[in-house]
């Protein structure tokens, strides 16, 4: 035999049928995942965010700590008229598209695909309406910050969770900032006082700290908890500095940074020591809360937090509107 030419036919029928698989697409999934485990396939609305690929980048990265949960399909629609979330859409659906994930044309599609949900779009005015399916469709959801921009769709938000009972969780990742955990743990014994800070750069079409200073009013009641009875706020176009009295007479503050060093941090004040935060070291300590929260439904913390964050956030508008007049919380929350 002429051992030339049968190398030349077992080369061409390797080459076929490698030919095979390239001509048809359909032998091969586009999706990396697509025998991902089912109960820990994740789906993400809103590509509009840098949280979406560095979330997706961190959980296909195969770290035996997110317990084999992966993104397998998102869904890239997120705000419709915020001009730098829009701008964000086709780069960060080509980022999560080389980390294997399926690109979907609705919430619906998403939803038959995926077993959980991190709801990212930036767009804090449409999370009540890409949220309803998602609870409605008994999948556990985060919702990244801001859960909404306001007060009433994040009631309606805890409403549809309870009818649907459907468990969801939402923070800002400044929550884990070094040095919470051992205020959260009592190592410095009673909270009697905190002092935040963190940028606080304005959006027009959200109430004001509903766009970025939430970062730090999260902190801010991660430290002191549920209780705020009213408000006060000091407005200027470099800064802010919001004053929350608790029911028990406990003061925190919140310092939104628009005109220099823009930066995240505070001071605790407690019974035994004062405790400063350390730096913002990145998403690992969020998303372990994430994995934690999709594995047993249980949210890491009081989310009547979240909901008198809300409530905070419009009565600091309401003081700033009132020229730095105090706004009982309960005002917000009777409306």
């Amino acid at each position: 035999m002429n051992i030339d030419k049968f190398n030349r036919r077992k080369f061409i029928r390797s080459a076929t049928i490698a030919g095979a698989f390239v001509a048809a697409p359909s032998l091969i999934s586009n999706n990396l995942f697509a025998n991902q485990i089912k109960g820990k396939r994740v789906g993400i609305i809103g590509l509009d965010t840098s949280h979406s690929v560095a979330f997706t980048k961190e959980l296909n990265s195969g770290k035996s700590e997110y317990l084999g949960y992966k993104v397998v399909a998102a869904y890239p629609k997120g705000s419709n008229d915020i001009k730098i979330s829009v701008d964000r859409i086709p780069g960060f659906t080509e980022d999560v598209k080389k980390q294997g994930v399926e690109i979907v044309n609705s919430i619906d599609e998403l939803l038959k695909k995926v077993d959980v949900v991190l709801l990212e779009t930036n767009d804090g005015r449409i999370h009540l309406e890409q949220a309803l399916p998602v609870l409605k469709a008994k999948k556990r959801v985060f919702i990244d910050k801001p859960i909404t921009a306001s007060y009433a769709d994040a009631k309606k938000i805890f409403e549809a969770s309870q009818k649907y009972n459907t468990p969801f969780f939402s923070s800002s990742s400044l929550r884990y900032i070094e040095g919470m955990s051992e205020v959260n743990s009592g190592a410095i014994g009673k909270v009697i006082g905190a002092d935040t800070y963190s940028p606080a750069l304005l959006e027009p079409t959200h109430p004001d700290m509903f766009w970025y200073g939430i970062h730090g009013i999260e902190m801010l009641f991660a430290a002191m908890g549920t209780g705020c009875k009213s408000v006060t706020r000091v407005f200027t176009e470099g800064s802010d500095l919001v004053v929350g009295t608790w029911n028990d007479g406990r003061i925190g503050t919140f310092r939104g940074i628009r005109d220099g060093k823009k930066d995240f941090g505070g001071t605790v004040i407690g019974e035994k020591s004062v405790q400063k935060f350390g730096k913002f070291t990145g998403y690992n300590p969020l998303l372990l809360e994430i994995i934690k929260f999709f594995e047993t439904g249980v949210v890491p913390f009081n989310s009547q937090e979240t909901l008198e964050i809300c409530a905070f956030i419009e009565a600091a508008d309401e003081s700033k509107k009132n020229g730095g007049k105090p706004v009982l919380i309960s005002s917000i929350v009777n409306k």
